[in-house]
């Protein structure tokens, strides 16, 4: 099975994308999560969308705006809203994890490694097989 990060941008016009991509596949989505992180003094969130792999070719695509967004408990913002208000409609809590910032690392590919490990050792999604 392949894994593997779609970024779609920092969570301005792109959010509503992700959003779609949630509502359309509803029969797909495995988890909505957010992922707290700090950059230099301001509390960014990241928000994912998480599809349960395709049958034909057992892909696993897991969307993200990353690091555009406010964290909401800090700083209310109406794009969070429509995140949660959109996770309320497909009946999914939004899972909150604290992790480093893409910064952290030489290349965003490698980020993405890590979060991806973080999420198979938390059960979030499927070890590789």
């Amino acid at each position: 099975m392949i894994q593997r990060f779609i970024e779609l941008g920092q969570g301005y016009s792109d959010l509503y994308e992700l959003i779609e991509i949630a509502e359309t596949n509803s029969h797909r989505l495995l988890h909505m999560l957010r992922f707290d992180t700090k950059i230099k003094d301001r509390v960014m969130s990241s928000l994912v969308v998480v599809l349960k792999p395709a049958e034909e070719g057992k892909f696993m695509p897991l969307y993200i705006c990353r690091e555009g967004i406010p964290q909401p408990e800090i700083t209310p913002n109406q794009r969070y809203k429509l995140f949660e208000a959109t996770a309320n409609k497909l009946g999914k809590n939004i899972i909150p994890l604290e992790i480093k910032p893409s910064s952290t690392f030489q290349e965003t590919e490698l980020y993405f490694q890590y979060v991806i490990g973080l999420l198979r050792m938390n059960n979030f999604i499927p070890p590789l097989q």
